[in-house]
């Protein structure tokens, strides 16, 4: 008889963590998860709170954009509304509907659910609370032999005067009323879009950012091109401005900004970096090694420094996306219960990982960045293009298009492939296949494009716009 209740215990419900109990029990294992914030909870910030809901207000933002375009095109119509309840009712709706599917998932593929708080008491034990409708709170203990922590992350808002007044994404989509004065404060990809959608949902939006440009961390000609796009838009975009303090008024917010000078809101956003979420779990009292912000230490196989307990996802702080959450999980399992038959143990890879940034315009990038090209080649091919495409030709918009290949002049390697413009997301995805399986400028040169597209553009750059040498 096992001394364990489960071979693997999962604490979080999110991404990562569904994905690798379900994984596990599929190969056999006695697996259960626990889950915090109940069944509203699983799917985790990507389906509640982050990816899905974010997506689907993206949407609705392009709506207005796309009925403003129509009339160039002989379409006549009224100005259109937005309904902001229906918008909220029907996302919700959405997001229950989803965190169903992933009950079903995770019941059908045999993972004991228990929905509760998670706490390590040993290397392997864990205790449950579960609150219940009259107010009491049970505990009960679980022995596993494997334990996963994949509780992800949480936004992070620093210390200052009137913290208290500000939101974060996580209230975000259910703001009551619309807020049609909206200061966003942070320079990433979350303040970015909702910036943007928020914007394109109809609200006068100001972006404040302390840094020299937005997006820190990807490729600087994207970042200058994006900052461009979403002031031609009439996004007020402000670089190297930060927040004094925050004072409610009383008709709304007073933002006090650094430099003397003050806006005036119905809600300040704040999307200044996410921690990993860690409180209450008991990683000290076991001894689990942190860094900083609290974030899981792990080596290459997601194993701590306590042989039994695992961890991965945004918690680690390696790379916070859905996606390689979802790798890491089929890694672990791979790891701790073997791969399925026939098939080799995959393996967790951090490079060419493709991402998206869905403002409008929207950003996509897969590989490096011309700066992380020139640390690393001795010799760059830049190829690049910025045009208006088709679409606004008749729809009179002024927006513009940028595309950008890094090229190893050695190797004829493509190793960076760059676009600002709608759709970006789907076409980079298809062209992160290209530059995994080791690409090279004379494929994208022998590959026909389909006419007329924008993605086609990728492999009719003929002449480099410039050729650069190494970084010293």
């Amino acid at each position: 008889m096992s001394d364990f209740d489960f071979d693997l215990f999962v604490i979080g419900g999110g991404s990562g963590g569904v994905r690798a109990a379900r994984m596990a029990a599929q190969r056999g294992a006695r697996v259960a998860l626990a889950e915090a914030r109940g069944l509203a909870g699983l799917g985790g910030t990507c389906v509640t709170l982050g990816c899905i809901p974010k997506k689907l207000y993206r949407y609705a933002a392009d709506y207005a954009a796309a009925f403003d375009d129509a009339r160039g095109y002989g379409w006549q119509t009224s100005a259109p509304t937005l309904d902001w309840s229906m918008l909220k009712r029907r996302r919700a709706a959405e997001i229950e509907r989803l965190n169903g599917v992933y009950e079903t998932l995770l019941r059908n593929a045999g993972v004991t659910l228990l929905l509760g708080h998670a706490r390590l008491l040993d290397a392997h034990t864990v205790a449950v609370s579960a609150r219940h409708a009259d107010g009491s709170t049970t505990q009960q203990p679980w022995r596993a032999r494997h334990i996963l922590v994949a509780t992800g992350g949480t936004p992070h808002v620093p210390h200052f005067h009137g913290r208290e007044h500000v939101i974060t994404s996580n209230e975000v989509f259910d703001l009551d009323p619309f807020p049609r004065r909206l200061v966003v404060v942070g320079g990433g990809y979350i303040a970015c879009e909702f910036a943007s959608i928020f914007h394109g949902l109809g609200a006068e939006v100001t972006l404040l950012y302390r840094g020299e440009q937005i997006l820190r961390g990807f490729d600087d000609e994207v970042r200058h091109f994006l900052a461009a796009e979403l002031a031609r838009e009439g996004l007020d975009v402000r670089l190297r401005s930060g927040v004094v303090a925050v004072q409610r008024v009383a008709d709304g917010l007073r933002v006090q900004l650094e430099d003397g000078a003050a806006l005036r809101a119905d809600a300040v956003l704040y999307a200044t970096g996410r921690a990993p979420n860690v409180a209450g779990l008991g990683l000290d009292a076991v001894g689990v090694a942190q860094g900083p912000l609290g974030a899981i230490v792990v080596d290459e196989h997601f194993r701590t420094n306590v042989p039994s307990v695992y961890a991965l996802g945004d918690v680690t702080a390696r790379v916070q996306l859905t996606p390689v959450a979802l790798a890491e999980a089929m890694a672990l399992v791979d790891h701790l219960f073997g791969p399925p038959a026939g098939a080799p143990p995959r393996s967790a890879r951090y490079d060419l990982i493709p991402t998206a940034v869905f403002t409008y315009p929207e950003v996509a990038t897969v590989g490096w960045t011309q700066e992380q090209a020139l640390q690393r080649c001795d010799r760059v091919r830049v190829y690049r293009s910025v045009f208006r495409p088709l679409r606004h030709t008749l729809s009179g918009r002024g927006a513009r298009t940028l595309v950008k290949l890094l090229v190893d002049d050695a190797s004829d390697r493509v190793v960076g492939l760059h676009m600002v413009g709608t759709e970006a997301a789907e076409i980079v995805q298809g062209f992160a296949v290209a530059l995994r399986a080791g690409a090279t400028k004379a494929d994208f040169d022998a590959t026909l494009g389909i006419h007329p597209t924008v993605a086609e553009e990728f492999v009719t750059l003929r002449e480099p716009a410039a050729v650069l040498q190494r970084l010293s």
